[in-house]
């Protein structure tokens, strides 16, 4: 059942995709399903004839640690729930089944912050309350499950009455689409059928109220989006840090609640997954890292992605292929301010990633495939992404040139010194050795209490890093930013860029900007990068 629900969740992805427009209008809610139920099928490899309990624990496992997404991580809580309700169970039975079902909705409802009907949520407890009817008069688990899909089937043809923008735009709930085919799945694996290799071409059964000459979420504006970042992460709990702070999910949940919306927060003995659409992303983090190590980061600017959709809606309109380019240049960032600074200076195209946040080899072919050019500048900006982009640059046919790079700082250094009239070997030659002439520092926090080169670092306190090199580390901010910046500057030093991090208030900018005005001799440029984790990046040319 499990393997036949991922497959026609699989499917289907395109199909819920193209619903999606609550709670934003990103697209990806299909996307995002599959690849938490993926995860939970992968975890069974290795469970052939395991016993009930261990094969329910080991997928919802899989499923939570792999959860993206509002609907992935609702989705893993219905399995929680129900795998929680039938721990000691080596059989399930129609009753046993309606009462997972229903711990399920229990446990997803208890997720959400603050639930909204209309959605998978009421998809699920319509189910459920069906469930427990029909296990009252059938124990025909077939039978059973036909009433269940017909029941999630009626609820999801009601969510546009529940929700008006489902309403607004003609579509049902993408989250609600999404459980309904699982379910079908289920139901299939029960009759012992086999499901079609894809059924998105055909489908046909999307109740849309009138007819679309483009996407659905073309129709809701971006300046919906209040809350940009979802931004997704795991806490792997560490003893010395619960002693310190004791971990309450309820309590957690509340205190995040104050960060954004779209909050989910779902924990076991181990860890705590956390979802959540905000403008802050790093300081979510930075209270999450009380309780432990972060792990499993994805953090997605989804007015990015509306813009994607439409601007790939209005390709195919045109329905023009995508001309190919001479030269393109990649780099990696993170931070609005900062992506734009980078584009500003010559980047065809910036990779949202950084430090924690490290783009994958796939994500970086990607971007080479999107950009059509028959050679590559690709620029990764942070150490660890290095080794990725080398990879990605032995699996694409385009020709890939790595400008090693480490950092934001030498990442515009190299982009000033590309040439368009000079060629390939030249503009490498140039833009590598533009490298060494900048200095990059960066100011961040410690994470834990240690010790480097001598060195004693506490936790919590802020570090300055000249390049790698920690230089300067104490409670205070503006301490640490001077002695950094003592250390950055010297004689022949003419220029100073500082690009502020999205925890510097308007107040920090102005202090900071009136200390440099009156003790640097050299010219200062501010930019507000908005980048997370770290709240202020020197460049000194």
């Amino acid at each position: 059942m499990i393997q036949l629900g991922a497959n026609n969740l699989a499917n289907h992805k395109e199909t819920i995709n193209q619903l999606n427009v609550f709670p934003v209008p990103d697209g990806d809610t299909g996307t995002n399903m599959n690849l938490s139920m993926q995860s939970g099928v992968r975890a069974l490899q290795d469970m052939e004839g395991a016993e009930m309990p261990a094969i329910l624990k080991q997928y919802v496992t899989g499923l939570l640690m792999g959860a993206r997404g509002n609907s992935g991580v609702i989705l893993s809580q219905l399995f929680k729930g129900f795998q929680e309700a039938l721990e000691t169970n080596e059989n399930i039975d129609a009753e046993d089944f309606a009462k997972g079902l229903e711990l399920g909705v229990e446990k997803a409802y208890g997720a959400v912050t603050k639930p909204v009907e209309g959605t998978i949520l009421t998809v699920a407890k319509a189910a459920a309350t069906c469930a427990k009817k029909s296990a009252q008069t059938t124990n025909d688990l077939t039978a059973f499950m036909e009433q269940i899909v017909d029941a999630a089937k009626t609820s999801l043809d009601q969510t546009p009455e529940l929700l008006p923008v489902l309403k607004e735009v003609g579509v049902v709930d993408s989250g609600g689409k999404g459980l309904l085919v699982i379910y079908e799945g289920f139901l299939t694996a029960l009759k012992d059928g086999e499901l079609n290799a894809s059924t998105d071409e055909t489908d046909i059964d999307i109740q849309i109220e009138q007819e679309h000459d483009k996407a659905v979420q073309s129709l809701i504006s971006a300046d919906s989006i209040e809350f940009g970042y979802c931004t997704e992460f795991i806490v792997s709990f560490t003893p010395d840090k619960l002693e310190k702070h004791p971990f309450d999910e309820n309590q957690f949940r509340h205190q995040l609640s104050e960060y954004g919306d779209s909050l989910l927060v779902a924990s076991t003995d181990d860890f705590v997954k956390i979802h959540i659409h905000t403008e802050y992303p790093g300081k979510v983090m930075n209270m999450a890292q009380n309780y432990g190590e972060l792990t499993e980061i994805d953090i997605e600017n989804m007015r990015n992605q509306h813009k994607a959709l439409i601007q790939s809606e209005k390709a195919e309109e045109v329905e023009e292929d995508i001309p190919e380019k001479e030269i393109a240049l990649i780099t990696v960032a993170i931070g609005d301010g900062m992506q734009e600074m980078l584009q500003s200076v010559g980047a065809t195209s910036v990779i949202t990633g950084g430090q924690t946040m490290n783009p994958s080899t796939e994500d970086i072919i990607q971007a080479i495939k999107k950009e059509n050019a028959k050679v590559v500048y690709l620029l990764p900006n942070n150490k660890n992404i290095l080794l990725a982009a080398e990879q990605a640059k032995e699996l694409v046919d385009e020709q890939v040139i790595v400008i090693p790079t480490k950092s934001i700082p030498q990442g515009i250094g190299a982009l000033f010194a590309f040439d368009e009239s000079a060629d390939i070997t030249t503009n490498e030659t140039k833009m590598t050795e533009a490298i060494e002439d900048v200095k990059t520092g960066q100011m961040t926090y410690a994470t834990r209490d240690t010790v480097i080169n001598g060195m004693e670092i506490q936790k919590d306190a802020f570090i300055g890093m000249n390049d790698d090199a920690i230089v300067s580390t104490d409670k205070d901010k503006t301490i640490v930013l001077d002695q950094l910046i003592n250390r950055l500057i010297t004689p022949d030093d003419e220029i100073m860029t500082v690009f502020f991090g999205e925890d510097v208030t308007e107040k920090e900018m102005n202090q900071f900007k009136h200390r440099t005005e009156e003790n640097l001799d050299i010219d200062v440029e501010y930019y507000k990068g908005n980048q997370p984790i770290y709240p202020y990046i020197l460049m000194v040319e």
